[in-house]
Parts: structure tokens; C-alpha cells; sequence
């Protein structure tokens, strides 16, 4: 019976409970207040300074000369996540900027080039049955299974690259609001056949640097295959957001020689710098406030080592404070107002009475001495 009427049994079971427990009706209507006790005064401490040290940390922007220091012989996903990781403890990360042109990015390195020969060796061999791989191949779209790598190559081309081209091209034809309920509509599906296909498919065109690069929060531009394009459109890019003063603290993953002269106007314009290279004594290195390699940045030791450098800069900051520098205008502004008015007072004084009492005091000279006949007449008249 209590099946076919649940709605009448799920209020008795509800007035039972109000029943049983009437502290749930009164902690609706009611609020009581916290006490401030020791555990809130440490949350609010906790939270200002957390606070004051989010204001107190500088704002750095990472300049990445891919031309001359692609990470050939690291995954570029890690590489750009660790270089991230480890900017942040200089301070809040602000933008990340990578520069290379059109050959950068079709260019395979050795190691991925190696990579590709194993994995082509590999899949012949399973397909012959020499070689049987322990756990089968997982599609992370379906959630099919496959015994060979290639069966499941196979399988996402012409099921999930063609099902994700359909949706790009409705996406593409469509206009206005349509195209906005599409692409909120695909977006988790699209999200998905991206990050699968990123460990099936190898990429058409290199090996994926660009989108690497991307999917890790990079801006990318490229540039012609001119020499020196990269170069020159990263140091405008520098002098842009030094003027703009958009950042405290520069961070350039490069060895070429040709941005000292960025590095020397950032020094300048008193700001940190940072430089990434695998030279050790290179002359950028030389003349920035830090250096680390690409192995340093891996292996987490720059984040270790930046904690003193941090401190360092403090410390100069402060002393810097604390100097102090004659300034011949700042001098004279802040003491000539006082002695001029210190002068006209004086001056105001020796007009009028004194300049008589003067006068009449330089008549005779101070060693003539009044004789009896002047005392006599004086006399005579009286």
C-alpha cells in the first residue's frame, strides 16, 4: 500500500523526524553569532597576511626566445608548466610571451624523432604477434578497448577525427546565436577529443609546440623566417611592457648575446631579471640578478634557490630607503624660502631710526673727546 501513495508517506516520515529532532527547526530560524575567540583572530590575521603578501609581490612577465632555446629534449607541456612553477615564486605571474617563426614549429627534434621509429617498431611487431602488450589500449572518448596500438589509431580516425570535424564544420557555417549554442553545446566533447588525441594522433606538422605551448597559458607569435625576426619582435616586446610598466620582474629564457641591451635598460629601470640558458657563464647570466638552466628548472632547484634571491632583492630595496643622496634643487627649494625671509628681516630692521642713530653717531670720530671750552659755553647758555 505505502507504495502507491509515496508522497503521503514521505510527509510522515519528514513529521517523524521534526519530531524526533526539534533542534532542525529551530537552527532554521535561528542565527547565532560566532565568538570571537583565538580561532578567528588567527583566521584574520591569517587573511591579512596572506593579503599584504599577494600586494607585496612583484608582477613578472616570462619572454621566451624559442628560436634559440626550444625545449628539444623535454616534453614542451612540462617544460612550460615547470618554467611557470618556477617564476611564480619570484612573484605573481602576469604574462608569458614565446616567440619563434614558421620553422620553429614544423621542426621535429632527434629525441621525438627517435620516439616515433620505436613506436612504429613497436606497432609492426604487434601486429605480427611477436609482441604482446600487457594492458590493452584504452580510448579515453568511448571507452573502447584494443589488444594493438594501431586498431585503436585506426578506430579514432574514422569514428572520433571525423564526428569532431562534423562539429567543427557546423560550428564554422553557423551564424549569431546558433553559433553560440553550438559551440557551449560541443565544447565539452571538442575538450575531450583534444586531450585524447594528443596521445593517439601524432601531429600533422612538427610535434605539437605551438599547441604544447598554448594548452600550458603561452601567447604565441610567430614570425617570418627572416634572421633575427624573433629577436628583434621579443626585445620590442620587452621595451613595451617596461614602459607600460606592467612588470617588476623579467624572466628570459635565452643564451643570445644580442638582449644584453634589454637586460642593461631593464637594470636601469631598476628591475629584477632572471635569465634561463644552459650557457653557465654567458653574458647574459652575467648581468642579470639570477640564473638556472633547463635542468635546474626541471629538478624544482630554482624554486629552492629563488627564496634568497627574493631575499636579496628586499634587502636592496630597503637599503636603497634608507640612502640618502644629495640633490643641489631639492636642497635649495627646501632652505633658500627660510634664508631670504631670514634676510628681508634683517634688512627690514636697519631702515628708519637706526640709519639716523647711525648717521648722528659717524658726525665726530669715536676718539675726539669733548674739550672744557665746549663744556663752558654749554654753560654760558644755560
Amino acid at each position: 500500500m505505502l507504495h502507491k501513495f509515496p508522497n503521503i508517506f514521505n510527509s510522515i516520515q519528514s513529521t517523524r523526524t521534526k519530531a524526533l529532532n526539534p533542534w532542525n527547526s529551530l537552527y532554521k530560524y535561528c542565527h547565532f553569532k560566532k565568538k570571537v575567540g583565538f580561532d578567528s583572530l588567527n583566521s584574520t590575521s591569517t587573511s591579512t597576511s596572506t593579503l599584504a603578501s599577494k600586494t607585496a609581490q612583484n608582477r613578472v612577465a616570462i619572454f621566451w626566445d624559442l628560436d634559440n632555446k626550444p625545449p628539444n629534449s623535454f616534453p614542451p607541456f612540462e617544460a612550460a608548466v615547470k618554467l611557470k612553477t618556477a617564476a611564480s615564486s619570484f612573484g605573481v605571474v602576469r604574462s608569458m610571451v614565446a616567440y619563434a617563426n614558421h620553422h620553429a614549429f614544423s621542426y621535429v627534434p632527434k629525441v621525438v624523432r627517435e620516439q616515433r621509429k620505436e613506436r612504429k617498431l613497436l606497432n609492426q611487431l604487434e601486429n605480427k604477434g611477436v609482441i604482446k602488450s600487457v594492458e590493452p589500449y584504452f580510448c579515453r572518448v568511448c571507452g573502447r578497448r584494443f589488444y594493438t596500438n594501431e586498431k585503436l589509431i585506426n578506430h579514432f580516425k574514422q569514428i572520433h577525427e571525423r564526428e569532431h570535424q562534423k562539429r567543427l564544420n557546423q560550428i564554422e557555417y553557423a551564424r549569431g546565436s546558433r553559433r553560440v549554442k553550438l559551440v557551449a553545446k560541443y565544447s565539452m566533447k571538442m575538450e575531450k577529443y583534444r586531450n585524447a588525441a594528443r596521445d593517439v594522433l601524432t601531429p600533422k606538422v612538427g610535434y605539437g609546440l605551438a599547441d604544447e605551448l598554448k594548452r600550458a597559458g603561452f601567447w604565441i607569435g610567430t614570425v617570418s623566417n627572416k634572421p633575427q625576426a624573433a629577436d628583434v619582435a621579443l626585445r620590442d616586446h620587452i621595451v613595451d611592457v617596461m614602459d607600460k610598466r606592467k612588470a617588476e620582474c623579467l624572466v628570459l629564457v635565452s643564451d643570445d648575446s644580442d638582449f644584453v641591451g634589454v637586460l642593461k635598460e631593464a637594470k636601469l629601470r631598476c628591475l629584477k631579471t632572471v635569465v634561463v640558458g644552459d650557457i653557465s657563464d654567458g653574458a647574459l647570466k652575467r648581468l642579470a640578478d639570477a640564473g638556472f638552466s633547463w635542468t635546474e628548472i626541471l629538478m624544482g632547484k630554482a624554486k629552492k634557490e629563488a627564496v634568497s634571491v627574493v631575499g636579496k632583492w628586499k634587502d636592496r630595496d630597503i637599503l636603497k630607503r634608507l640612502e640618502w643622496k644629495y640633490n643641489p634643487e631639492v636642497e635649495r627649494k627646501l632652505y633658500s624660502y627660510g634664508d631670504e625671509s631670514e634676510d628681508q628681516d634683517f634688512d627690514s630692521t636697519d631702515d628708519g631710526n637706526d640709519a639716523d642713530c647711525m648717521h648722528k653717531e659717524d658726525a665726530g670720530a669715536w676718539w675726539d673727546l669733548d674739550s672744557d671750552s665746549d663744556i663752558t659755553s654749554s654753560q654760558r647758555r644755560h
